[in-house]
């Protein structure tokens, strides 16, 4: 019995090179299918922040294959939640979403050792909004 998603969830960083990559990993890991998972930036980077892949290699996610991608309106508008991460007034709000700002420190210039707070931190948050999407489809 294939099902759709229980909900759709869209992370948007300026560079779609560290965090929200990270989110979206995680995101993906912990859900599978159960959650459809999106990210993009305002302004995309050229790669994946190499020690952001590094540090979620180290806990068994793998996103090396991760590619920056550009913040559109249709991503917005597809999206039950979207989760901020310090794009400032780039990110589009549209009603009927539910949007969350996450103050995550910027993972770019920073090596592994740096990183590994944010990676620890991001997959506290993504645990808890698993656990709130899924309360939601129980109630």
């Amino acid at each position: 019995m294939s099902s759709s998603p229980l909900a759709s969830v869209l992370f948007v960083c300026v560079h779609n090179a560290g965090r929200s990559q990270m989110a979206a990993g995680f995101l993906s890991h912990l859900a599978g299918d159960r959650i459809e998972v999106r990210s993009a930036g305002s302004i995309p980077g050229d790669q994946v922040n190499p020690a952001a892949v590094e540090a979620m290699k180290e806990v068994g996610v793998d996103i090396a294959d991760a590619k920056p991608k550009v913040l559109t309106t249709e991503a917005v508008q597809a999206s039950d939640y979207v989760i901020t991460m310090g794009c400032g007034d780039a990110c589009p709000i549209f009603p009927g979403k539910k949007y969350l700002d996450w103050a995550l420190e910027d993972p770019a210039g920073k090596g592994v050792e740096s990183v590994r707070p944010i990676r620890d931190e991001i997959k506290t948050r993504i645990e808890a909004l698993i656990a709130e999407i899924d309360a939601k489809q129980e109630a």
